[in-house]
């Protein structure tokens, strides 16, 4: 092995610090070295296969939201529709009365 020719500095607590240094008696390691493999066994697969799942929901909850959005704009403009329908029709009516009363001046 190599000799450390760099240093890290690692923060822990009290309790943690004294679990390390028993950890590393137990096993015969200075503790640089219990850091070192742990530091080199450390594996990410499961963060990562996490990660993906995790990116993998919320594509499809992005995708159910742009449905659902596509849908309620879907049902906003047909309701648009029906309200200008309505609007057109209620204008017509009032003209048409307009009209009539007119017309009665006219013959009165």
């Amino acid at each position: 092995m190599a000799l450390a020719a760099e240093r890290i500095v690692v923060q822990a607590t009290a309790q943690e610090k004294k679990a390390i240094v028993a950890k590393a008696k137990r096993l015969g390691l200075p503790v640089s070295e219990l850091m070192r493999r742990g530091a080199s066994a450390y594996e990410s697969a499961a963060a990562d296969e996490e990660l993906g799942t995790l990116a993998d929901a919320a594509k499809a909850a992005a995708d159910r939201a742009c449905t659902s959005i596509d849908d309620t704009l879907a049902l906003i403009e047909a309701s648009n529709q029906r309200i200008a329908a309505m609007e057109r029709k209620a204008a017509a009516k009032i003209v048409a009365v307009g009209n009539a009363r007119s017309r009665v001046r006219k013959a009165a």
